[in-house]
């Protein structure tokens, strides 16, 4: 018997939770959650967590399982997924995966070079950085340690760079060097499927799924997770641009009005993402009723029920 990982992914608002649900149900299988923000059990309206009914209809794996606190990974998520996975193919030939986090992914469906624990002092040594000089003294590290990395690094999100830091200095090696690997065989079929919309509409579900949240009580939420801002959970849109408006540097209106335009920025970087992997097959998220036949004949093809 084969078994299938069907990968559904798209931009953030796009309605891949809806799909998920209707799949895993047609399929009568689990879903694994590839949205590396609805890990934390603390962030629940920030992050669009499936709603009650939703996570008990069908049952849902790396849902709100860590704290904000927990250190997680791309490299240990594709470690747990890939353990995970024997077990639910023991009861059924299809799970499905879904979320938005690209790196997360690509580490399920590629894999993730082979990189050795971090030692605590140098995660100390670069955490204490951060808190007294910012992302502009993890950049400059970086630049000295490993220009190679630097060079095309996000420099613009500091638990990557600090985790660069953190490898090169465990390992006495740039973390660039790290990056070699190439695909991985895994013992699973994957099909991937994407969800999109036209780009107005899109981000008219954003600003409206925004509001939303507000009036859900993000802002609550938020000021409760102020004490651990400076954990890599929190550096997520929704969270960051509160703490400045609890701050006093702009207004409550400035603050919403950020979460959106941020919000619609990381969806275009979802999307310019994906546009390089042409194994995804897109439909848009008005008409999945062609996308869903497809699945069906495409499973039924690879898959013994």
């Amino acid at each position: 018997m084969n078994n299938t990982l069907i990968v559904l992914t798209g931009p953030t608002g796009v309605g891949k939770t809806a799909l998920s649900l209707e799949l895993a149900n047609h399929y009568n299988c689990d879903i694994i959650s590839c949205d590396s923000r609805q890990f934390y059990k603390e962030m629940t309206i920030g992050t669009a967590v499936p709603g009650k009914h939703q996570l008990e209809s069908v049952r849902h794996h790396f849902v709100q399982f860590l704290s904000v606190t927990d250190y997680y990974s791309a490299s240990l998520f594709e470690r747990d997924v890939i353990e995970l996975l024997p077990k639910l193919f023991r009861n059924n030939p299809v799970v499905i995966m879904t979320g938005g986090s690209m790196l997360y992914i690509d580490a399920v469906c590629k894999g993730m070079d082979d990189i050795p624990d971090i030692d605590h002092s140098a995660r100390k040594k670069y955490h204490d950085l951060y808190n007294a000089e910012g992302i502009a003294g993890l950049r400059l590290a970086l630049k000295i340690l490993d220009p190679g990395y630097y060079a095309k690094a996000d420099l613009h999100n500091p638990r990557r760079l600090q985790r660069a830091l953190e490898i090169t200095e465990t390992t006495g090696k740039p973390y660039s060097s790290f990056l070699t690997s190439g695909k991985r065989t895994r013992s699973f079929n994957i099909i991937k499927a994407g969800l999109t919309l036209d780009r107005n509409e899109l981000y008219d579900r954003i600003n409206a799924r925004v509001d939303t949240m507000i009036g859900s009580g993000l802002v609550e939420e938020a000021k409760k997770l102020i004490q651990h801002r400076n954990h890599n959970a929190l550096n997520t849109v929704g969270y960051r641009e509160l703490f400045s408006f609890f701050d006093g540097e702009i207004t409550l209106e400035k603050a919403v009005e950020l979460i959106k335009r941020n919000t619609r920025r990381y969806a275009r970087k979802q999307l310019t993402w994906w546009s390089k992997d042409n194994e995804i097959r897109w439909c848009d998220a008005g008409n999945t009723g062609e996308l869903k036949i497809w699945l069906y004949k495409e499973t039924a093809n690879k898959n013994t029920f």
